[in-house]
């Protein structure tokens, strides 16, 4: 059976060339992988594969580096290491872009990991799992909630989020932030040791919108399978309090790391930005809960 993994393999192999070279010319970086396949495969590769990964590397390479730059804000890109820059490359295009079907988000997590391990140095492999681990959750951990296959308890964490909504005109509005990733999402917070989650909603609250106030009600829990680059899979649970104010007060993007913007949103434009699928569910609760407390 052709192997994928080898493929990988001659996509870096390409991509360190190209990136050598100092470019990354689709119809140059094609004649060099075709060069790799038949000098280096051995019939053992799938070509096809190879073909499109590197294609669709090549085509999305400037999204590509955005998220890299800021998943690695202490690395500027040309300090990066290049094996680990191109490994990031391949690995991000596969998380982010690539056939989820044909390459789960989780097995191209690994294959990168195993990319770094077996081409780049000592350290490449934690450097390329945190990196990529941070966008992993960013996408909200796709395969969360597949169950551990041994019984060994996962390590869990708990965080206070916030729902933070105003009524205007007969309509409900919702302050979200903007990550590093171009998603819009709630702020949330880890807990402290023996802190509640209602606490680290008011600190999560101050940190990325810049406000406090208090909370009116409690919305629920989402718990979900996440991967931590240093302890691996953790179980994290989150839970959500509404913050309902008189008006919109002015929103100022806080101390914490990665966020952009932060922004008030009425409810019936919500479906046309990007937030993360599962916490739709979360949000339109805290939509309910509003309305019951102003309408």
């Amino acid at each position: 059976m052709a192997s994928r993994h080898l493929s990988r393999s001659h996509v870096l192999q390409t991509l360190f060339e190209c990136d050598s070279q100092g470019t990354f010319v689709i119809d140059s970086a094609r004649t060099i992988l075709a060069r790799n396949l038949k000098d280096f495969a051995e019939g053992d590769s799938d070509g096809p594969f190879a073909e499109s990964l590197l294609d669709g590397i090549l085509a999305k390479q400037s999204e590509i580096d955005a998220v890299m730059a800021t998943s690695a804000p202490q690395w500027p890109l040309d300090k990066i290491a290049p094996i680990d820059r191109n490994i990031l490359r391949i690995g991000l295009y596969e998380l982010l872009f690539g056939d989820k079907n044909a390459v789960p988000p989780k097995v191209a997590l690994n294959e990168a990991i195993e990319l770094a391990k077996s081409y780049g140095s000592d350290s490449s492999g934690k450097f390329v799992n945190g990196v990529l681990g941070a966008v992993y959750r960013s996408i909200g951990s796709p395969g969360k909630d597949d169950m551990p296959k041994d019984s060994t308890p996962l390590p869990h964490e708990h965080l206070g989020g916030v729902v933070l909504t105003t009524v205007s005109d007969g309509k409900v509005q919702v302050a979200l932030v903007l990550d590093a990733f171009d998603r819009w999402t709630l702020p949330k917070a880890k807990c402290a040791e023996d802190e509640l989650s209602d606490s680290a909603a008011k600190r999560a609250m101050k940190e990325d919108f810049g406000i406090e106030a208090e909370i009116k009600a409690v919305l629920g829990e989402h718990e979900f399978i996440a991967h931590d680059p240093d302890i691996g899979r953790v179980v994290r649970t989150v839970g959500y309090f509404l913050v309902s104010t008189p008006e919109a007060v002015p929103l100022t993007v806080g101390i914490s790391g990665g966020i952009k913007d932060a922004r008030w949103f009425s409810e019936d434009v919500l479906s046309g930005i990007s937030v993360y699928e599962d916490l739709s569910e979360m949000i339109q609760s805290g939509i309910q809960e509003a309305k019951r407390l102003w309408l």
